[in-house]
């Protein structure tokens, strides 16, 4: 047979549409279950860093799986095992459809872990084990067809690889921006289960094909002994290397998303750029040498370098984000191709093919639970995008050691330069720090200076970039609210004006420094829910508000959907929903089943304040709607900056049954309305999208 029949090209465009299925369902997958999952941890943005952990540790499992089955089973038992995992992978995604899940707030990685391995376990291993399985089949019906016709042409299963990553990226894009806006969660589910039908379908065909493909005797020459003859078996250096390289490019993956969303700016959806990145620099390491000559790679590499450290060493808050994320993402991409081009050329022999990708995802399983795991038990600041760049300085040394003294001078320079830049960051982060707490939630510090304009010493709680409160230390503002909670925003009129002289009964979702305490009178009672049990010990040991508060202060430690749903009806006069600030939106906290969950804890009168100041996105329009939808009347409240109190700009909306309320000339002199777009779909536990109500342009207002 000639090496370009029709019936090879046709052989090998089928196996490239399966791996190509195969990564695409692997990365909807990934944000179909992520999206079931964080509802149930309170939405922070650390439920996705500890899904990269699993979807890693998953991975690892799929690559191992296929390793056992090429290289200790034959052809007919590798098909017939696959298929087994086909058939049971596609029943369990059927079984989680609809299923009943709960959360354990205490120990959240590990309920992750365990939640993910419920909903997507078995099918994720089996779409992870589905690329280098069908590579290795792609080289061994090569060699067939070599030994039935002679030729002797390169298979390049290797190639295959980076059309996987292409795969990838396709699904990462079309998620976000045409699935998800346009479905709810349960279609997601049902339609990536019927996808997965379709997939299985394919990969059995060629699975029953692999069973006529004969198990070569020991010793008989195959076409990689002929095509790779000049490349040796790879050696215990050549192992530590795979996982080096690739557990150094998953650090910087999770690193750089971290520092960009939690340090930079608190855009919805920015996890997108990074992921793009780093799997690009895998399409081009993998598809051809000839795209990326070395000398260019490990330039680029070295540039990288300087501009992530440079803006890394600058700070945060002195770089417009126009310009450090686009630095930050291209830094990633040409330092991950750096890695991953290196990994490419230590590539083995086909017969080591499979262990090849073993040793890479055990890497980026290494790598995903140093930044997802470990960092946040053992750091105290956020050192680890410092680390990677470290990590890529000190491999660039090994890898290109044989290379002269000019260049790996030039490393030297570079990896000491790194290592001095954490040093720096830890001197850095104890200068005005009064505290610092890091956990699964994020890293909370408190700054305490000296304000000359306020006249006082100043002392502010931060989760990264986001304030979450501060307080001015001096005597006439002492007790006085201030930031989002002045007396004129919407929260400080529902709570002024809502219930004359008597006692009041109120909830706050979101503790911060406790400033709502401020409003409080002999006889009220103030509940505070928060899913962070570090912030309780902050807002008591270094703010006022709550001991200083005249009012009964309780606060519940935990999702606040999950610890009201256990509740009694509370007849909260107020509820004060106060958690959408940041990037990682607790949606779970703006839905038609959260809305009909706060009325049933709300007196007859009462009111619910949504705080809606955000600077990427719109809220207004999806709290108007749920409104409309529970027969509910709304007013949106923007109140000005009052610098005399520190009170800043901040946008609310009220929802009440009590016209009345609404009526009073405080309220009603303030009130704007709220149009609600016409495809604007009502938020619901299954269904919620960010992209119908991105801002444009960012409100700097807010």
């Amino acid at each position: 047979m000639n090496p370009s029949s029709p019936r090879r090209r046709n052989a090998t465009l089928f196996y490239a549409v399966a791996i190509f299925l195969s990564s695409s369902l692997l990365f909807l997958i990934e944000p179909i279950a992520g999206k079931r999952l964080i509802p149930l941890l309170g939405g922070s943005a650390a439920v996705w860093t500890a899904c990269l952990v699993f979807f890693q540790c998953a991975l690892l499992l799929g690559y191992l799986l296929a390793h056992w089955l090429v290289t200790r089973t034959g052809p007919r038992t590798q098909a017939v095992a696959y298929i087994a995992l086909l058939l049971a992978s596609l029943v369990q995604l059927a079984a989680a459809v609809d299923p009943t899940l709960r959360a354990n707030t205490t120990h959240p990685v590990t309920s992750v872990l365990w939640l993910l391995a419920l909903l997507i376990g078995l099918p994720f291993v089996t779409l992870s084990a589905t690329g280098p399985l069908l590579q290795s089949w792609y080289a061994r019906f090569r060699n067939a067809q070599m030994r039935d016709d002679g030729a002797v042409t390169t298979p390049q299963p290797y190639r295959l690889f980076a059309i996987s990553n292409v795969g990838s990226l396709l699904a990462l894009v079309v998620y976000p921006s045409f699935i998800e806006p346009r479905s709810s969660l349960r279609g997601q589910t049902t339609t990536l289960a019927l996808g997965f039908a379709l997939f299985g379908i394919v990969c059995a065909s060629i699975a029953l094909s692999m069973r006529r493909v004969p198990q070569l005797p020991s010793g008989s020459p195959t076409l990689d002994d002929a095509t790779h003859a000049d490349r040796p078996d790879d050696t215990r250096t050549d192992r530590i290397l795979w996982v080096s390289l690739a557990a150094t490019g998953s650090v910087l993956l999770s690193a750089v998303t971290n520092h960009i969303s939690q340090n930079i700016a608190t855009i919805p959806l920015l996890w997108i750029a990074p992921l793009v990145a780093y799997l690009l620099s895998f399409v081009v390491a993998f598809a051809d040498e000839r795209w990326h000559p070395r000398w260019v790679v490990a330039s680029l590499a070295v540039a990288g370098l300087g501009a992530a450290g440079y803006f890394l060493a600058k700070g945060v808050l002195s770089t417009p984000i126009v310009r450090a994320i686009p630095v930050f993402c291209a830094a990633l991409f040409v330092l991950c191709l750096f890695c991953h081009s290196e990994l490419y050329r230590r590539r083995p022999s086909l017969r080591r093919l499979t262990a090849f990708y073993f040793y890479v995802a055990a890497g980026g399983a290494l790598g995903a639970i140093l930044v997802g795991v470990v960092a946040p038990n053992v750091l105290p600041g956020n050192y680890e995008l410092a680390f990677g760049l470290t990590c890529v300085g000190l491999l660039g040394l090994t890898v290109m050691w044989t290379r002269g003294w000019y260049v790996r001078g030039f490393w030297l320079v570079a990896s000491g330069a790194m290592i001095a830049l954490i040093v720096g960051q830890v001197h850095a982060d104890r200068l005005n720090i009064l505290w610092r707490s890091r956990n699964f939630y994020g890293t909370l510090y408190v700054t305490n200076v000296v304000d000359k304009g306020a006249g006082a010493v100043v002392r502010t709680l931060y989760h990264g970039v986001i304030t979450h409160g501060r307080q001015i230390f001096r005597q006439d503002l002492n007790g006085v609210p201030g930031t989002y909670y002045g007396h004129n925003s919407g929260v400080g009129l529902a709570l002024d004006h809502c219930c004359g002289t008597r006692p009041r009964r109120v909830a706050v979702i979101g503790l911060g420094t406790g400033t709502m305490a401020a409003f409080g009178r002999n006889g009220d009672v103030f509940r505070f829910y928060d899913i962070n049990p570090a912030v309780e010990s902050i807002a008591r040991r270094y703010f006022t508000y709550l001991r200083g508060s005249r009012a009964q202060i309780d606060v519940v430690n935990g999702d606040a959907r999950v610890s009201m749903a256990n509740e009694p009806p509370q007849h909260y006069d107020v509820i004060a929903v106060d958690a959408f600030s940041g990037d990682a939106i607790p949606v779970h906290l703006i839905t038609e089943q959260a809305l009909a969950l706060y009325r049933r804890h709300l007196a007859p009168t009462g009111v619910v304040a949504f705080h809606i100041s955000n600077r990427y996105l719109n809220l207004g329009p999806v709290v108007e709607q749920l409104a409309q939808h529970a027969g509910m009347k709304t007013v949106f409240i923007s109140n000005g900056d009052e610098t005399d109190q520190d009170v800043w700009n901040s946008d609310w909306m009220l929802v009440t049954m009590d016209t009345s309320l609404l009526a009073i000339p405080e309220i009603a002199s303030l009130k704007d309305t709220v149009s609600v777009p016409p495809r604007l779909r009502l938020w619901t536990d299954d269904y919620n999208s960010l992209l119908p109500i991105l801002r444009i342009r960012p409100d700097t207002s807010s």
